[in-house]
Formats: structure tokens, sequence, C-alpha cells
């Protein structure tokens, strides 16, 4: 579809009075301006990232001192603690509200509410979201699903406890256990906003890059950022709806006497009347989102990452279509993986086969983007800012991870360690840790352009080795537990003899998790004072050459004051032989550029 010239009509003199004059409570809380959105999105997301490390904290006291006493706890945790222990219900809770709030509130919220809502409309060349009412809404949908969730840490009975995978029969039973009951109830609430929040705002994001870009903004021009959003965004849109359906099916179960998912159940011996369902549809349900929802997260932190890496190295990406090809092959390839995580179910070994075979082929595309990276960093001259470190480490995360990934791939050795810690170290570093890593990069990069000041780069650099050796200290350790075998999901082990001999592993790593996520409050104190007392950004403080360092400083509500600047190159002209300058930005005609034009660049420009 060809780029129009949509914003060019609109005149920037009345599109600034109409927005200037604006009350308050419009402007910022119920704000239509992408980048004001955005922003409530990040400190949201910041805000359950504490709530979630947190809990993480509590729960990795319990596996590091089993014996030991929570009875300090007891002012903030009250009933929770018995006898200077933690309940083990409580454990579960734990678990499923750390695991819930990290992939959906921090992780999808984070990477694709904050970067897609901001980036998108200034790198296409956009003056907003096609909808800015829409987008309003996802944020307020993903509020009022968050203000829900939060709730459930209050109740009586506890938040939920099956797990956040809610697999039946504990989510589908209200009495199996105390997290089945209202705290369940809450979790799917919850969840049904979220998934409208997703939608709506999905569905803006491949509108807004269809049909608003700029003048000259062909799909082989846009930056890799773009692509990933645009690509992430449709993985929403398509795989979203099947966790709803998923959810409401719950909800039948559990209120409405149906049996979707339940069949022969017994409770405290007693036969209950569900009949003909079946736990394994759910898990066909919940994983036919879940396994695009890792992608959903990690993608908009690839496009980040090779924006980062191109812009910090002063190179052109190298293979900028092997990276667009690989992106789509991801896409393509997530939605039928699902059951990879379903080996240990029992299913038919052909039908195992063949998720063993596509999960094993999804590794090429990730290995394109591999190379690719590592080839854009080689001989280049690279500036060491935060961005860059944390862009390297997200590299190097999703290498170590990958490589796990392979192995777990494999249904004869994921039949053995499905359920030990070394399923919980791999997903830890592939998709939580290198997805946090690309967030990281994504907010020191474009924090000037968020907020017109500069983040302090010595604590940006100490905020990253504290984050990247704590990272390594906590998940390879669990690697090594979960080739011996050492379960996960339990609350304690010290009832088998064969694991007493890691006691001390354990402790070594819950101390590793504590101080890195201790560590990450040296990131909150520079982003909220840098907000306001941080140095002044110049216009373009990186020298990239993406449309939106051509807007103001801080740019108002339309983004550039005047007309929109129109496209002519692709996005990563950096180091060109025979250009006087290490960078030519996107809205530079070939005409100005003689004697760094290519053959063909020079037809243009005649």
């Amino acid at each position: 579809m060809p780029a129009t010239e949509h914003g060019d009509h609109l005149h920037h003199d009345d599109h600034d009075h109409e927005h200037h004059d604006q009350h308050w409570l419009w402007k910022y809380v119920f704000s239509q301006d992408h980048k004001q959105i955005a922003k409530q999105f990040l400190i949201t997301g910041m805000f359950w990232a504490i709530l979630g490390g947190t809990l993480s904290s509590l729960f990795r006291l319990q596996l590091g001192w089993p014996e030991g006493t929570m009875e300090w706890l007891k002012p903030v945790l009250g009933g929770w603690i018995q006898a200077g222990k933690l309940n083990p219900e409580f454990y579960l809770a734990l678990v499923t509200m750390h695991g819930t709030i990290m992939v959906f509130f921090v992780l999808t919220a984070g990477l694709s509410g904050t970067f897609s809502n901001f980036l998108i409309p200034l790198q296409v060349g956009a003056r907003d979201m096609a909808s800015g009412f829409m987008n309003m809404l996802s944020y307020w949908f993903f509020f009022l699903s968050s203000v829900i969730m939060f709730s459930s840490l209050f109740i009586e009975t506890g938040p939920a406890a099956a797990g956040w995978t809610i697999y039946p029969p504990l989510s589908a039973l209200p009495q199996a256990i105390p997290g089945s009951g209202a705290g369940m109830t809450l979790w799917l609430v919850s969840m049904v906003f979220f998934i409208v929040s997703q939608l709506l705002g999905g569905v803006n994001y491949v509108t807004t890059v269809i049909n608003l870009r700029t003048r000259g903004m062909s799909m082989s021009k846009l930056p890799l950022t773009i692509w990933a959003f645009f690509l992430t965004a449709i993985l929403g849109i398509l795989s979203f709806p099947v966790l709803f359906s998923a959810a409401l099916l719950l909800v039948f179960d559990r209120s409405f006497g149906t049996s979707f998912f339940l069949s022969d159940i017994y409770i405290a011996g007693q036969a209950l009347s569900n009949q003909g369902g079946s736990p394994v549809l759910f898990q066909h349900l919940f994983w036919f989102l879940g396994h695009p929802e890792v992608y959903i997260v990690i993608m908009p932190a690839m496009g980040m990452v090779s924006e980062v890496l191109s812009t910090n190295a002063r190179k052109p990406i190298f293979g900028y279509r092997a990276m667009i090809g690989s992106l789509i092959g991801i896409s393509l390839l997530s939605f039928v993986v699902w059951a990879h995580h379903m080996f240990v179910t029992g299913m038919n070994p052909f039908l195992g086969s063949v998720f063993m075979f596509l999960t094993l082929i999804i590794a090429v595309p990730s290995g394109v983007k591999v190379f690719n990276w590592l080839a854009t960093l080689w001989r280049g001259n690279i500036r060491f800012t935060a961005a860059m470190l944390f862009s390297i480490g997200f590299v190097s995360l999703f290498i170590s991870g990958g490589l796990t990934g392979i192995i777990l791939g494999n249904a004869t050795l994921d039949i053995q360690m499905h359920n030990t810690y070394f399923v919980v170290a791999h997903f830890h570093l592939v998709m939580g840790s290198s997805a946090f890593f690309g967030l990281f990069a994504g907010v020191y990069h474009w924090f000037p352009k968020m907020f017109g000041r500069m983040m302090d780069e010595k604590l940006g650099y100490i905020h990253f080795w504290l984050t990247f050796c704590g990272v390594y200290l906590v998940f390879m350790p669990m690697h090594y537990v979960g080739i011996a075998g050492f379960p996960r999901r339990y609350y304690a082990w010290t009832g088998f003899d064969a694991f007493s001999q890691f006691a001390d592993m354990n402790k070594f790593i819950s101390i590793a998790a504590i101080i890195a996520f201790l560590g990450q409050f040296i990131f909150i104190f520079n982003f909220f004072y840098s907000i306001f007392r941080g140095r002044r950004a110049t216009q373009n403080p990186w020298n990239s050459t993406t449309l939106e360092w051509t807007t103001p400083i801080e740019p108002g509500h339309g983004n550039w004051p005047g007309e929109i600047p129109a496209v002519y190159r692709w996005p990563y002209d950096y180091s060109k032989p025979g250009s006087d300058v290490d960078f030519i930005p996107q809205n530079v005609p070939y005409s100005q550029t003689q004697s760094s034009n290519l053959p063909y660049e020079q037809e243009l420009a005649d």
C-alpha cells in the first residue's frame, strides 16, 4: 500500500493551539498523544516490575532457606506466615502472580505498550496513531486490568495459585485450594481486560504502519524497530483471542457446571459429576497463545536492539532484508510449535516428532539474527553507551538461552528435564532476562526523546554490570541443578535426600537473585532523577538517522511543528564511504550527498 501524506494537510498552528490549551487532566491523564500514553505504559510497567521482583525475592527466600524462620515477614504477609513458615499454598500464589505479572504486565505491556506507542508514529512519520481515542482506551483497559489483578493480592483466600499457565483442574474448580476461589476469578476477569487492551493497541499499531507512513517511507525503508512492532502486533491480534476463549470456557466450567476441561474428578474421595472434558484441551488453547507470546515479548526487543547496535557501532545493520525475513519467519513458525510445551502430556509420538521438527527449525531465523547482530558489531567503531551495553548483553543472553532451547526442543530430552529447574533457567534467560535487557536498552536510548534530558551514563554502567552478572549467577547454576533432576514448583525440597547436596547452591542462587533485584533500584533512581534533573538533551544526541530525531527535543502533540519530513533513503546510512559525516538521516535527499551515492542512488538523485 503506498505511503500517504496524511497529516501534512493539518495546519500546525491550529493543531498546536488545539492541544496547548488542554486541561492537565486531558493532557497528562486521559491523553490521546501517543508519546504520553507510552510513558503511562512504561511507568505502570515499572510499578509491576518492582512488585513482580519482590514476589520472586520472597519465594527465593523460601527456596534458599527452607528450614529458616520467616516470622519477621509476618507484619507484611500476615496469616500467610504460620508458625514461622511460609504457607505452602501461598508459595504457589507467589509463583503464579510473579509469572503473570512479569510475562503480561511488565514485558508485554512494557515493551509493546511503551515502545510501539512511542516509536511507530515518530519513525514512520505520522502525527499520531490512527486512532488516538482507541490508543487511550488501550492504556485504560490495561490500567483497569492492573487494578483488578493487584486487588487479588489482598483477598482473604489469596490470589490465583494455579501457576501462571492456570492449568485445570486447579483453575477450574473453585473448591480445589484457597487460591482457586475468588483470586482465580479476579485473575480471569483481569486477563479479559488485558486482552482487550492488547487487541485495541495491536489494531492501532498495524493500521498506523500500513496507512500513515510519510511520503517516501516504503516498507523497505522502515527501521527494523517498526518491522518488529508491526509483526508483534499481528501476532497479538491473531493469538490473544484464543486465550480469551480459553478463559471464557474456564469461567463456564467454574460457574455454570460445564465440563470443557474437567472429567472424572475426585475431591477428598468424593466424585464430582464432571465428565467428557480434558485439561489437555486447555493446554492446547493456552499455548496457542503462550508460544507466540514468547515472541510478542522478545520481538520488540529484537527490533530495538538492532537499532541501538547499528547506531552505536556506527555501521549499517548487517543483512537488513535477511533481518526482516527472519522476523517474518519467526512470526509464522511461532504459531506451529506450541505443543513443544506439552511433550509430557502423553501426546502421540508422531505428533510430538512433528512439533519437535518445527521447534528446531525456528532456531534458523533466530540464528540468522544472531549472526547479523555479531556481524554488525564486527570491526565497528563502537560507542559503549549504557544502551549499547544492554544491547550486547541482550545478544549474549539470547545466545545462551537459545542454545538450551535447542536441547529442550528435542522431545526425548525435554521429557526428562521438563519439570526441572533446567526449563526455568532456559526461559528466564531467553525470554525474561533478554527481553528486560532489550527494554533497558530502549529506555536508555530513547529517554532523551521521551523527556528531553539524558540519563546518567555512569549509573547506567553500574546498573548493567550488576544486572548482567546477577542474571548469569542466578540462571547458570539452575541449569546445573536442573540436569541433576532438581524439581521445579516444589515449595521445599528438603524431603528428598538426593537434593540435599544442592542446599548451598540454592542459597547462592537466592542471594544472587536478591542482589540483582536490588540493583534495579539504581535504574529506578536514575530514571526518575533524570526526568527532573538530568542533563539537557540535544536534538539528536546519538547522531541517529531515523525520523524521530528530526522532531523538536520535546515534540508536542503532532510531533513535527511544520510539514512532516519526506523520506529518501533506508534507515542505516552510517559511516558511508565518501560521506563527510558518519551518518546521513533518512530525510536527506540523494541530491545532497553526491560524493557518497552508490550508482543506483545517483540515478535517484538525477
